[in-house]
C-alpha cells in the first residue's frame, strides 16, 4: 500500500540531505530503492551518477541551498516546488518529481528548472 504522507516526508529528507547538507551518498543509501532512474540530462543515470553529480556540486557551490515552497503527492509520485539558490550563479524555481516503489524508496526522478529573472510581465512571482 502506498503511504503518500510518508513518501512526502522521505522526499523532503532526501532533498535536505543531498542538496542542503551536501551528503548525496548518504541520501541515496537511506532513501533510494534498488534502482534510481534519472531524467535530468545533466546527471548520469543511476545511483553513482547522482552521487558524482552532487558531490561535484558540493565542491563547486558549497553554499547552495534549496527552500521548499510546496509539496504535492499522488499515488507513487511526490512533487517538490522549490527555490534553488546557487551562489555565484543563478537562482531557479524548480519542480522535482520523485517516483516511489512499494517499499517507500525513491526509484525515479524528473525535474524542470526555470531561471529566476528580475523582469516579469506580471507581479505574481514564481512562488
Amino acid at each position: 500500500m502506498i503511504n503518500t504522507e510518508k513518501n512526502k516526508q522521505t522526499a523532503i529528507a532526501f532533498y535536505q540531505l543531498m542538496f542542503n547538507d551536501s551528503r548525496p551518498a548518504e541520501a541515496i543509501s537511506l532513501y533510494a530503492g534498488d534502482t534510481y532512474i534519472q531524467h535530468n540530462p545533466h546527471v548520469q543515470d543511476g545511483k553513482h551518477g547522482f552521487i558524482a553529480y552532487f558531490e561535484r556540486m558540493a565542491v563547486e557551490y558549497p553554499k547552495k541551498k534549496v527552500i521548499l515552497k510546496r509539496i504535492i503527492a499522488e499515488n507513487d509520485l511526490v512533487v517538490l516546488h522549490c527555490l534553488q539558490n546557487w551562489p555565484g550563479d543563478s537562482d531557479y524555481a524548480a519542480i522535482d518529481i520523485f517516483r516511489f516503489d512499494t517499499a517507500g524508496k525513491i526509484v525515479e526522478h524528473w525535474d524542470v528548472l526555470q531561471k529566476i529573472s528580475n523582469q516579469s510581465e506580471n507581479n505574481n512571482g514564481l512562488f
